[in-house]
């Protein structure tokens, strides 16, 4: 079908156009003159691409460093660096043993050296050395995705149970000067946030963790909550940081090639927070409102909703809101909704999202799979398996959150 031509077309461009290499070139314009050392440092899920882009602009100027990301995101050797892959969401034996190697690179600089510090989505779980046992560490992680805290919530807690976190690692790298490159996955683009902060001032505070804990009854051990008693950084002298992209570049690439392909693009927003059901629900809605307007219509939402665990399924938020849609959107000729994470990976999954059109719902009934049954068991992975659903990208080599997009031919 041509609408699911379109649909590729603006997956392929909003992802081409969200992709750290340009950006990172242009911050490095910005880099102050080195004298001494030049250790480079990425963390997150764009860490390889943003450090090969680093890379091929410096070269040689670089002494060394390491490059922390999740696992199958490296694509190849980076020069001297070391590279290493760890778990994620929940960080494992390899994020903790890759952090090390960071921490160890920047042991022992001078005043005259720099950190170039490339920070990316997912950091929060790959560039993490844990000040509570690891198996608590992991437990805590299980438990503020099982409950649905969004993901300034989550890093509140990840900064005071952490050696890096929340400014930390800035301090570790002192006195070095560092120089901070951002990709963002965190809405509004709040610095101390993206990745937990490891190279920025925490904003957060003890009174707000402590809260956290309490509005999702949280289990901690007594240590962990000793941990929350203490404050973070406020103020760092040796940081400089830029940001280099956002969600905001993801909504503007989509409705920019749905011009381009026909269709009337309708930025909704860049930045959706809710529950990821409510989300595919609400797009539907648009599309039974607009169904007999007779125009080709392209209604684009970015941002991050969140999936309360009821069940014991597979899938993720993009794929619970694909699914959540193809109810409302049943019986509608040239009609799909696709909703996908720009990293590639939408929860523990190979899947980057999902894709629905008027037909999914009939196809799913014919197989006996009811869409209320599946959410809640959050198991939407397999039933858009079964209807060839799915979207699979692979690791993009970007993460600046999701994307979610209506067409209406």
């Amino acid at each position: 079908m041509e609408i699911y031509r379109d649909a590729k077309a603006i997956m392929d461009a909003a992802l081409c156009a969200a992709m750290p290499d340009t950006a990172v070139e242009k911050a490095l314009q910005k880099l102050p003159e080195v004298t001494g050392k030049l250790v480079l440092i990425a963390a997150g899920k764009a860490a390889w691409q943003m450090a090969a882009a680093a890379y091929k602009t410096l070269g040689d100027k670089i002494s060394g460093g390491v490059v922390c990301t999740k696992y199958d995101h490296c694509k190849g050797p980076i020069g001297n660096l070391i590279l290493s892959e760890g778990g994620h969401p929940v960080p494992d034996a390899n994020s903790y043993g890759g952090t090390q190697l960071a921490i160890d690179a920047v042991q022992g600089l001078g005043e005259n050296d720099l950190v170039l510090f490339l920070i990316s989505g997912g950091g929060s779980a790959l560039f993490e050395k844990p000040l509570v046992p690891e198996e608590e560490m992991a437990d805590i992680t299980r438990q503020l995705l099982a409950c649905g805290a969004d993901i300034v919530e989550m890093n509140t807690l990840r900064k005071r149970l952490s050696a890096v976190k929340g400014g930390k690692f800035a301090k570790l790298c002192a006195p070095a000067k560092v120089f901070s490159i951002i990709l963002s996955d965190v809405l509004g683009d709040p610095l101390d946030m993206i990745a937990s902060g490891p190279a920025y001032p925490d904003s957060s505070t003890r009174e707000q963790a402590l809260a956290i804990i309490e509005k999702y009854q949280l289990r901690l051990s007594d240590a962990a909550m000793a941990l929350m008693e203490q404050e973070t950084p406020k103020t760092l002298a040796n940081v400089e940081s830029h940001i280099t992209g956002s969600v905001k570049q993801l909504c503007a690439a989509a409705a920019e090639t749905a011009e381009s392909l026909g269709y009337k693009p309708v930025v909704l927003t860049a930045s959706l927070s809710c529950e990821a059901r409510d989300a595919g629900s609400f797009l539907a809605s648009i599309a039974q409102y607009h169904r007999a307007s007779g125009e080709k219509l392209a209604f684009i939402a970015g941002g991050e909703t969140v999936v309360h665990l009821t069940g014991k399924g597979k899938g993720g938020r993009n794929q619970e809101l694909a699914l959540s849609g193809a109810r409302g959107i049943a019986g509608m000729e040239n009609a799909v909704l696709f909703s996908l994470g720009s990293d590639g990976t939408d929860g523990p999954t190979d899947a980057a999202g999902g894709i629905v059109d008027g037909t999914t719902n009939r196809k799913l009934v014919e197989k006996g799979i009811s869409i209320d049954a599946v959410l809640k068991n959050n198991d939407a992975y397999h039933a858009l398996q079964a209807v060839d659903g799915l979207i699979v990208t692979g690791p993009t080599g970007t993460n600046v959150n999701d994307l979610s997009v209506l067409l209406l031919g």
